[in-house]
């Protein structure tokens, strides 16, 4: 019997599945595949390494190309030492606003997407509507591409991708890649006054934290290209979040962790930057060996995310565009999955309800005008799939 959800329903059924990155989204994506099945949608899943996680991708309509991919990811950030007026994992009204965590980022538009579903059907789609929902993309991206690579192998090609992460429904055209490397230095401990027959792995964090504020400056200095000057910042910027090390005050640190990240900007090449702080850190190691040969420095690649760049005449844009009546230029300095279908050669937009500022907070909420603006958007395209 075909499950019957109106959207703000589907909203809540979502919202209660306490689907954050560090669990398995598997309870989430069952429900989503029983939910397409109940409508005859066969779905297909893309399992991580560990067989824990799942992504889930769907045709629906006819077997042709040139139909309309949206996507959102399943997974969101913990609400850990947030306080919260209400349930996280339970929809509650209040102002105008939808509280829960996900119903900006991004369950409201998966919502919408999934409510879209038998509406299609129903109405007869002259080219398909394509379903993608993806895990871990809050830590880094990282499920999607598996999904993205079988949907271009098993379905037919798409012509256009809106990732319906929150934009207030504004058309974005390009956002920052972003890589990065857990950095763990290990370091030789002696009591800090014999500091110099040792190495401080803290002090040596140091040195590459340091390298990253000279990088910082000379791109801040630098003319940006016409893509770049349209971020904030225009440049490419590298950041170190956390930093742990070392025991006491008085022994040089044997160890020191941190996540070495860098923002790139669409038209840079994020190999450069990995190849530019590799070089940093084998200079730094050889330092540090001459003075106590078994010190290192490991690094980790831990995420690697595309940017997107704004397309010469992209047929996604130019739908997003026609349904929204949005023409302004919009670009953003955070990373999605959106760089990741243009890298796979799917022409692709950012486009969907809420406010990025109201993501990852306590109280995180999405208003019901926005959550009825992506529901007319939703009505629109489908509109347009059975007209052409």
């Amino acid at each position: 019997m075909a499950m019957r959800l109106t959207a703000r329903e589907m909203l809540e059924r979502l919202v209660a599945f306490p689907s954050v990155s560090r669990d398995s989204n598997l309870p989430i994506i069952d429900f989503i595949e029983e939910y397409l099945a109940s409508h005859g949608v066969v779905a297909h899943r893309v399992y991580d390494a560990t067989g824990t996680k799942a992504n889930l991708y769907a045709n629906v309509g006819p077997e042709v190309e040139g139909g309309v991919i949206l996507s959102g990811h399943t997974d969101v950030v913990p609400v850990d030492g947030q306080d919260w007026d209400s349930d996280p994992f339970t929809v509650t009204e209040r102002d105008g606003r939808l509280y829960g965590r996900g119903t900006c980022d991004m369950k409201g538009f998966d919502a919408l997407a999934l409510c879209a579903v038998p509406l299609a059907l129903e109405r007869g789609l002259k080219r398909p509507l394509q379903i993608a929902m993806s895990y871990d993309e809050e830590v880094g991206c990282v499920g999607a591409p598996s999904m993205i690579e079988a949907m271009a192998i098993f379905l037919p090609r798409a012509s256009a991708a809106i990732i319906g992460e929150p934009s207030m429904m504004q058309v974005v055209t390009g956002h920052k890649g972003g890589t990065g490397f857990a950095t763990h230095i290990k370091g030789f401990e002696v009591h800090s006054s014999l500091q110099h027959t040792g190495v401080s792995a803290v002090h040596e964090a140091a040195r590459l934290i340091e390298w990253a504020n000279q990088k910082n400056a000379e791109s801040a200095a630098a003319t940006p290209d016409p893509v770049a000057a349209m971020f904030d910042p225009p440049w490419t910027n590298a950041h170190v979040g956390t930093i742990q090390g070392g025991t006491a005050n008085n022994i040089t640190a044997g160890d020191c962790r941190f996540v070495m990240g860098f923002r790139c900007v669409p038209t840079d090449d994020p190999a450069d930057w990995r190849n530019a702080y590799i070089a940093r850190v084998r200079e730094v190691e050889a330092a540090m060996q001459a003075v106590q040969p078994g010190t290192a420095i490991h690094l980790e690649p831990i995420f690697d995310v595309p940017g997107l760049r704004p397309e010469e005449d992209g047929v996604a844009e130019e739908l997003a565009r026609r349904l929204t009546g949005d023409n302004g230029t919009h670009v953003v300095s955070y990373g999605t999955e959106a760089g990741q279908f243009q890298a796979a050669g799917y022409s692709a937009v950012i486009c969907g309800p809420g406010n990025i500022e109201q993501a990852h907070q306590a109280n995180e909420f999405i208003s019901i005008e926005q959550f009825k603006a992506g529901e007319d958007f939703i009505a629109r395209l489908i509109d347009q799939l059975t007209k052409e």
